[in-house]
């Protein structure tokens, strides 16, 4: 369960958006901020930044299309789709404008978000993810450069092959999700008990795998999407968030070509900030909230 700044449970719902249905939590008042997690992770991920926003800011937290409580369809995996999945929630939800902050996989739907609704999105947060089209394929190769320096990407290859991955994968989601949160943070033991067991709670129901390897199917299609949307590039506030032993200043290098104004931060972590350092992350985020977006 998630908190506001008053220890009070946030509110849940489900809303039936762009041929799906999202769960989403919701909290606080003020400017509105909608967070997007990444893989294997849910919107339980942001379970130490909300009650550090809810006092100045509405927050939305949906689980992305297929993971966490949302629905599992069939397709709709594209970075693209996915984002249009995030517009329609939030007019649902009345918010005509707002931030979106994404990490990791909610870091590429977030840029989509505020490419293909420039109207609506005030502020993109961008935090530890590489953007397919602009560098992401080139960790998967297996280079002593990439492996030397911890950002060999073995699993986007091995999720990408059809069939088998479901195959290896099913019984033992517990064991690669312990180690895919434990193995890419400079502070494993921020992975908690709590979280593990509803990250494979929500992994381990029927479609789970198959919605998070979807996701990575569709890379290719997301990369020409990303290369499309770049043709025009971002005017509105762009924070760029890295942690130093996973991603780091590469989030910033990226944002640069896609956007006018971007500011860049990197903290001592590894690769799962709102996790690892929420109370670094709070520090820089809400300074850039307020003065970015007064």
């Amino acid at each position: 369960m998630l908190f506001d700044h008053r220890g009070e449970p946030v509110r849940t719902g489900r809303a039936a958006v762009n041929g799906t249905k999202l769960h989403y939590r919701t909290a606080g008042s003020g400017p509105v901020v909608v967070l997007l997690h990444g893989v294997p992770k849910t919107g339980y991920h942001w379970r130490h930044l909300v009650p550090k926003l809810t006092a100045r800011h509405t927050v939305v937290v949906p689980d992305l299309r297929g993971l966490g409580d949302s629905a599992r369809p069939a397709d709709g995996f594209d970075c693209a789709t996915m984002s249009d999945d995030i517009a329609e929630l939030m007019a649902h939800l009345g918010h005509e404008s707002y931030t979106v902050m994404g990490e990791d996989w909610g870091a590429v739907v977030a840029y989509q978000l505020a490419a293909r609704h420039r109207d609506h999105v005030r502020a993109l947060v961008f935090a530890e993810a590489l953007l397919p089209g602009f560098g992401f394929e080139d960790h998967t190769a297996l280079t002593h450069e990439n492996v030397s320096g911890g950002m060999f990407l073995w699993h986007l290859g091995f999720y990408f092959q059809p069939d088998v991955p479901e195959m290896l994968i099913t019984g033992h989601e517990r064991e690669l999700i312990t180690y895919m949160l434990k193995d890419e943070r400079s502070y494993p033991d921020t992975a908690t008990a709590d979280a593990i067991d509803e990250y494979v709670r929500c992994y381990s129901m029927p479609g789970g795998i198959r919605s998070m390897l979807a996701i990575y199917r569709a890379m290719l299609v997301d990369a020409e999407q990303n290369r499309q949307a770049a043709r025009t590039m971002l005017d509105i506030p762009v924070l760029a968030l890295g942690g130093d032993a996973f991603i780091g200043e590469r989030n910033e290098t990226q944002m640069r070509l896609l956007a006018h104004d971007v500011t860049g931060h990197v903290f001592r972590a590894g690769h799962d900030l709102a996790e690892e350092v929420p109370d670094e992350v709070a520090d820089v985020l809400l300074p850039f909230l307020a003065d970015r977006l007064a």
